[in-house]
């Protein structure tokens, strides 16, 4: 099922809409959720760890999340910076389109899902958070960070946050490498921000101008 998770624009699995009560932003939100798609159930441990850690997001400008999946990155972003437009974007128009409804249902209108291709290429980001998908293979998890990582504004900063034993320390490496190699005018900067039990969040930085 992870393939399905990740590659599918449409999930053979039925879709079948069910509740789904979590905390977002220190406080209960009741929303949608559906198979085939990313952790449908709960809030991943990843992506719970990244919410409780990452400093806050920019409280203005344009936020990305990578990978949205039924929202819980994007609607806290949401939540934490109502004054930012916040752009969820997910290859599973399934999971697109619970983000969208899911938002609507919390009232929050600064928040864009899409399909990545349909995001503006001239967009620039303050803030980049995302429990990228390790799985999917490293060409296609390299390449998917090199689309969005270089799009950070001049001051932005992203953090991702990556189980140890699926690479993140090897994943830190590449990406400093990589990134520095490709593109050097950005004088991007990667480090480990944190490490909270199986995971680490790794923080990429790019100077104010």
């Amino acid at each position: 099922m992870a393939s399905e998770h990740y590659f599918s624009s449409q999930p053979s699995v039925p879709e079948k809409r069910r509740p789904l009560q979590v905390v977002l932003a220190g406080a209960p939100r009741n929303l949608q959720t559906s198979g085939g798609i990313f952790s449908p159930d709960n809030i991943d441990k990843g992506t719970a760890i990244l919410l409780g850690e990452a400093p806050p997001p920019s409280p203005q400008g344009n936020l990305l999340d990578i990978g949205c999946g039924w929202g819980p990155i994007a609607l806290a972003l949401a939540l934490r910076a109502p004054h930012a437009r916040v752009y969820a974007v997910d290859v599973n128009e399934r999971a697109i389109a619970l983000t969208k409804d899911n938002a609507a249902a919390l009232g929050l209108d600064n928040v864009t899902a899409s399909l990545p291709d349909d995001v503006d290429d001239a967009l620039e980001f303050n803030t980049i958070w995302s429990n990228p998908p390790i799985r999917v293979g490293k060409d296609e998890l390299h390449s998917l960070l090199l689309k969005w990582l270089p799009r950070l504004a001049p001051g932005g900063t992203a953090y991702l946050v990556v189980q140890k034993n699926l690479g993140s320390d090897s994943l830190q490496r590449w990406l400093d490498i990589e990134l520095a190699a490709q593109f050097p005018a950005l004088r991007l900067k990667v480090s480990r921000d944190s490490t909270n039990k199986a995971f680490r969040i790794l923080k990429v930085a790019r100077p104010a101008l």
